[in-house]
């Protein structure tokens, strides 16, 4: 059913871009906290948190555009 697949999708992009979020705070916690440097500096961290934001943002419309729609057609079937 396309409907699930939607839900779905956009619920791995919810997860995906809080795993991502969380794993930017590491990475700014920790170079706030040790003098020696990263792989992934603080600055590319925290560009990456307003991407992964914009990512959860998205993926949060697309479950309530679903939800609003199966309202819809159950309205209209009802």
């Amino acid at each position: 059913m396309a409907g699930i697949s939607a839900t779905q999708s956009g619920l791995a992009g919810i997860y995906s871009g809080m795993q991502s979020l969380r794993e930017n705070a590491q990475v700014i916690a920790s170079q706030s906290t040790t003098k020696t440097p990263t792989s992934k500096d603080s600055t590319d961290a925290m560009v990456d948190t307003i991407s992964n934001q914009h990512q959860v943002e998205a993926s949060a419309k697309t479950v309530k555009t679903h939800d609003e729609m199966l309202g819809t057609l159950l309205d209209e079937m009802a």
